[in-house]
């Protein structure tokens, strides 16, 4: 997994390539932690992240908890087979999605 980001004032763009599963997932939590107290908004561009694991599908769990007292999180480009999976455990239901 590769990640990269943008930080404009107080809103974070996280990309992400690869796969985000048990190995990967605390990385990207450790790198959002890095931010978290800096930021308003959100973004997460899934354009280029393969896969999700249940590892993975916490780390935006914990992130969404964490942005509803500070602001936004949104998901967007998400992959048809990553989509899937948000939809299969209920996940679409509670994350913003474009």
């Amino acid at each position: 997994m590769t990640i990269t980001h943008t930080l404009e004032n107080e809103k974070l763009t996280i990309s992400i390539n690869g796969r985000l599963d048990t190995i990967t997932a605390p990385e990207l939590e450790a790198y959002i932690n890095n931010y978290i107290d800096e930021i308003k908004e959100l973004v997460f561009d899934l354009k280029d992240m393969e896969y999700t694991s249940s590892a993975g599908l916490r780390v935006f769990l914990m992130t969404s908890k964490k942005m509803a007292s500070r602001g936004e999180m949104i998901i967007e480009n998400v992959q048809s087979d990553v989509m899937e999976v948000f939809e299969i455990t209920g996940f679409s239901d509670f994350l913003t999605i474009r």
